[in-house]
């Protein structure tokens, strides 16, 4: 019994040692934000910094406001969640992304407050983050500016608003899907204009089986636009995409399937 104990302490142990050992890797991008993004971010789980996690972003900014950003891991193979994250930013964290039946990979635009590694964290079934990121030199102020919206007396009625365009599924089954909702995704951090953004979108196919979800936060670009890859189910006609902001605007569209659209059409129902 108590070799059997022995032998179970030894392994917790040891994984406990492995998990530390892999969270204690140099940052390769020198922030000195890291060790708070892994604590905050990633929960303090085992981290391991990943060339196979590719994060793809402009070397300088040329607009804070509207900086794209895309995210590739599918060299890991299985991925259960990726996170987003600026470590400069007043809020680092960017959006949350979970491709329960879609390609890990996402593109979207982001608003930078200042010059700041850019990263996503790859979360494998084994509950390791594989991190990956890149440095982004930015003149700043994109967190702190208000949105182009506020200057628009219309902009309410076109809030929610879905424009969208999906591409004929790839021999491989997935199915390129790209969606911008009009939103004035407002950070909280300009004088005088409370936090407004859009908190999650759920994609799904005509059977209501949920393909992937996104959580994004404040620093995601007006009018976001996302890029994903889904894999609907056979004979679907149409994907559906619902969610809602921290006020409890509704979002609902359909995008009907197979596609011709040469642009991105309303498809707001």
């Amino acid at each position: 019994m108590l070799k059997t104990l022995g032998a179970g302490l030894a392994a917790v142990v040891l994984a406990t040692s492995a998990a530390t050992a892999v969270a204690a890797e140099p940052d390769p991008l020198r922030s000195v934000m890291w060790d708070d993004m892994h604590a905050v971010i990633l929960g303090g789980g085992p981290v391991r910094f990943d060339e196979r996690v590719r994060v793809s972003a402009p070397a300088s900014a040329e607009d804070a406001l509207n900086v794209p950003v895309s995210v590739d891991a599918t060299a890991l193979g299985a991925v259960e969640e990726i996170v987003v994250f600026a470590d400069m930013n007043p809020i680092p964290r960017i959006l949350n992304y979970r491709p329960v039946a879609a390609r890990p990979t996402i593109a979207l635009r982001l608003k930078l407050q200042q010059a700041t590694p850019i990263r996503a964290a790859a979360r494998t079934p084994d509950g390791v983050w594989h991190v990956g990121g890149v440095f982004v030199d930015a003149a700043g102020g994109g967190c702190t500016s208000p949105a182009l919206a506020h200057g628009d007396p219309t902009w309410e009625r076109h809030l929610g608003e879905v424009q969208a365009r999906a591409w004929a599924a790839a021999d491989d089954g997935f199915t390129r899907l790209r969606l911008r909702v009009r939103h004035p995704m407002d950070t909280g951090l300009a004088p005088g204009i409370p936090a407004f953004y859009l908190e999650d979108l759920a994609i799904r196919d005509a059977d209501g089986r949920e393909l992937a979800r996104i959580d994004s936060f404040e620093p995601v670009s007006e009018n976001p636009v996302f890029t994903v890859e889904v894999t609907p189910s056979p004979g679907s006609r149409s994907l559906g995409i619902d969610g809602r902001d921290n006020n409890g605007t509704e979002i609902e569209a359909e995008v009907p399937l197979p596609w011709r659209q040469s642009a991105l059409d309303p498809v707001r129902r």
